[in-house]
């Protein structure tokens, strides 16, 4: 609503549906450690939330595959979904929605997650350590990616929740470069839309 009314350029730096701002900086950081994007295997486990939403889309539209691991309850919107899946018919990326962290991880090139519990939700704490008890990233479980993998997360994290205590120190982690991405990234968007804005006066 705010950019339908606004006669300049408007971010969306962050909402309950979707994270944009994030999800180029996270495909920054896939595409600087791995050289290329499209046909890489990309597993996100845990909560389908705004950051899966947005990087659901980004994937799909960069040809890469997503597969979501979700408990029962809190998989990725349908709607979002639905959008994915048109952009995936012309990028050629496929995309898995399952309950089992195992198949979403068997030969990913990365793998990321992000908090069980968001702003506002902070109610719902215990009901979410329950439902996700099983979607910790460990040793054991990116035992099962290739072995090249890389692992991401937006920060800041849970340590012993969503990820191993000493996981983010690990050397497949780039959870740090990605964090530093998210300036180098806005800094690029405010520069090109300040730079069209200017460009149509």
């Amino acid at each position: 609503m705010l950019a339908r009314n606004s006669t300049v350029p408007v971010i969306n730096a962050l909402s309950d549906l979707e994270h944009p701002c994030q999800a180029l900086a996270d495909i920054m950081t896939i595409h600087e450690k791995k050289g290329k994007l499209k046909g890489l295997n990309l597993a996100f486990i845990g909560d389908g939330n705004n950051v899966a939403h947005s990087l659901l889309l980004a994937a799909a539209q960069m040809g890469i595959n997503f597969r979501i691991a979700s408990p029962p309850g809190y998989a990725v919107k349908d709607e979002i979904l639905q959008v994915a899946k048109e952009f995936a018919a012309h990028s050629g990326s496929q995309i898995l929605l399952t309950e089992e962290p195992e198949q979403a991880v068997k030969d990913a090139d990365v793998v990321y997650t992000d908090v069980w519990t968001s702003m506002g939700q902070e109610i719902e704490v215990g009901k979410r350590r329950k439902a996700f008890a099983r979607y910790k990233v460990d040793v054991r479980l990116l035992s099962l990616a290739k072995k090249d993998v890389i692992f991401m997360h937006p920060l800041p994290a849970h340590h012993g929740e969503e990820v191993a205590i000493g996981l983010l120190d690990s050397p497949c982690s780039v959870v740090f470069d990605q964090a530093e991405n998210r300036l180098h990234l806005q800094k690029a968007l405010l520069a090109e839309m300040f730079g069209k804005a200017g460009r149509t006066r």
